[in-house]
């Protein structure tokens, strides 16, 4: 049966507050009051819920991937808890400068995404609080969604938002609009 509900949601700010000093341990990583329920309605709704995120920690050596996994089984516990959970996890490990095709702002996360499962990514909502999220969605042909947590405020002040984005309290409200529409 193909599918025909997929959301991409960044992580940090987004999810879970983020940090300029990256979160580098599961006790950095809290979620968003109303984060974990929204993701709950997104699975109850029928979506697939794929989490997209750079970790440039990674490349940066300010933790491991034995950390990392360490900080997304907390997530995954927490939203568990919630009554939700995230049907896959991609992330980019390398640092800005390595000139990879995956770290957002450039699209190849996303298409993996699509390739995996299988679906075009035209119209597929892509929530992100940053404006390489942002452009990474609309260059893969997805629903550009700006939330205001995060670094969002500072995101929609700077402007050159890409064309068609609609922009959201938070993830809740994101979450409202995207189940109203694939209704």
């Amino acid at each position: 049966m193909p599918i025909t509900k997929l959301i991409i949601l960044d992580r940090d700010g987004v999810v879970n507050y983020d940090s300029d000093q990256f979160i580098k341990s599961p006790a950095e990583w809290k979620p968003i009051p109303g984060s974990l329920e929204a993701i709950a309605r997104l699975n109850q709704a029928g979506f697939k819920v794929v989490l997209a995120t750079n970790q440039s920690g990674v490349g940066r050596g300010l933790f491991d991937m034995s950390m990392l996994n360490t900080i997304h089984d907390k997530m995954h516990k927490a939203l568990g808890l919630a009554g939700a959970r995230i049907d896959a996890l991609f992330f980019c490990p390398h640092t800005a400068d390595s000139d990879c095709g995956c770290r957002k702002p450039k699209p190849g996360m996303f298409r993996e995404i699509g390739v995996r499962f299988n679906v075009s990514l035209d119209g597929v909502a892509c929530i992100g609080d940053s404006l390489r999220d942002l452009q990474a969605a609309a260059e893969a042909g997805c629903q550009p969604i700006l939330v205001l947590t995060g670094k969002g405020t500072q995101t929609q002040a700077a402007g050159g938002l890409p064309e068609g984005t609609v922009v959201f309290e938070d993830l809740s409200e994101a979450v409202k609009y995207v189940i109203q529409k694939s209704a």
